[in-house]
């Protein structure tokens, strides 16, 4: 008998659920018959549409109501009120909401102003918001009030406590904390907790693989009496982005222009080759140098010293990545070396 090994933590609430099929007749693997004979993935319903060459004005504001919202997807739909648009409804994802929220949501009725942006879609040419924000253009903030009447917090939904992320896994969404010694809490709340991907405060960006970091936070108790950590951040109160956590320093506003000579898609990676005309900041090339040197003294074959390393979160929405493609971009320098960010066409 093939026992399979089960991983309860696999089971928990994962930042993007799947619909899984019936199983008949017990649970695979253990006496029963699996997937139900003829089961079918249910047909995904193709999204609303427009002309390939429907072109968007990506200085107009438009308004519109929030009619759906998955809080843990990180995606809804917005029902424009202008006839001009010519879409029922324009989806929007997290990463376009201008948010002061440590991890950016819509609710259902809230109204909105936006931009538009195309959109390729498993080749369909859709639209999509852009810039979303308050109507007046304040920036969205609904999780701290949200959170005040939802969640059951220990000591008050401002108390923080400080402690050491063990880790934290963008692929699984979630991580452990182990709280420090010497705290007044109750025996039941216990001295490791699960932190999941919407309490990582991450300023409103994806947060990052993460190991041994110092660490404050809230703590409050779910439905099911679990005690989980509330608004994650490094110790002081900055966010958990990755400029923090690789001490990214801007080298200014200035945009360059140069060509993706390497794009990994399924790692999301890749290296810019500046243009020959490209005269980079002074730092930006001494950090090139020395990273470049660290490379060969790991026994790495380095081909060029001036190649720009980025990211797939330091792309613009919209942009697909592709090898020998010109981009712009700007770049920085962090304890790793230079790199590019704020990559576009």
């Amino acid at each position: 008998v093939v026992w399979q090994v089960q991983k309860p933590w696999l089971k928990q609430n994962q930042p993007y659920r799947a619909n899984f099929p019936i199983l008949t007749g017990g649970y695979a693997g253990y006496g029963g018959k699996g997937l139900a004979k003829g089961w079918q993935p249910p047909a995904r319903k193709p999204p609303p549409t427009v002309p390939a060459d429907y072109q968007v004005d990506v200085n107009a504001r438009y308004f519109g109501t929030v009619i759906f919202y998955h809080k843990y997807r990180g995606y809804g739909f917005i029902e424009p009120m202008e006839a001009e648009i010519p879409t029922e409804k324009v989806f929007v994802h997290w990463k376009q909401i201008s948010s002061d929220d440590r991890f950016p949501i819509l609710v259902k009725g809230l109204e909105v102003e936006f931009s538009l942006m195309t959109w390729n879609q498993r080749g369909l040419n859709t639209l999509r918001a852009n810039h979303v924000t308050l109507v007046g253009g304040l920036n969205i903030a609904l999780q701290d009030e949200l959170d005040a009447n939802e969640k059951m917090f220990v000591g008050g939904q401002h108390l923080r406590y400080t402690g050491t992320l063990k880790f934290y896994s963008p692929r699984h969404g979630f991580g452990y904390v182990l709280m420090d010694q010497g705290y007044d809490v109750d025996a039941s709340v216990p001295g490791e907790l699960r932190v999941d991907h919407e309490e990582v405060n991450a300023s409103g960006q994806q947060p990052v693989h993460m190991r041994n970091i110092a660490v404050e936070f809230g703590i409050y108790r779910n439905d099911r009496g679990q005690y989980k950590v509330y608004n994650m951040t490094l110790q002081g109160g900055h966010p958990l982005t990755q400029d923090a956590l690789e001490n990214r320093i801007s080298m200014g506003v200035g945009t360059y222009r140069g060509l993706i000579a390497f794009w990994n898609w399924r790692q999301g990676y890749g290296f810019i080759r500046p243009e020959p005309t490209c005269l980079l900041p002074e730092k930006v090339v001494a950090k090139l140098a020395e990273q470049a040197e660290a490379a060969r003294q790991r026994g790495k074959r380095i081909a060029e010293d001036t190649l720009l390393y980025f990211r797939k979160p330091d792309v613009a929405p919209g942009l697909n990545p592709m090898q020998g493609s010109k981009v712009g971009f700007q770049v920085y320098i962090d304890d790793k070396g230079a790199g590019a960010c704020d990559v576009t066409a």
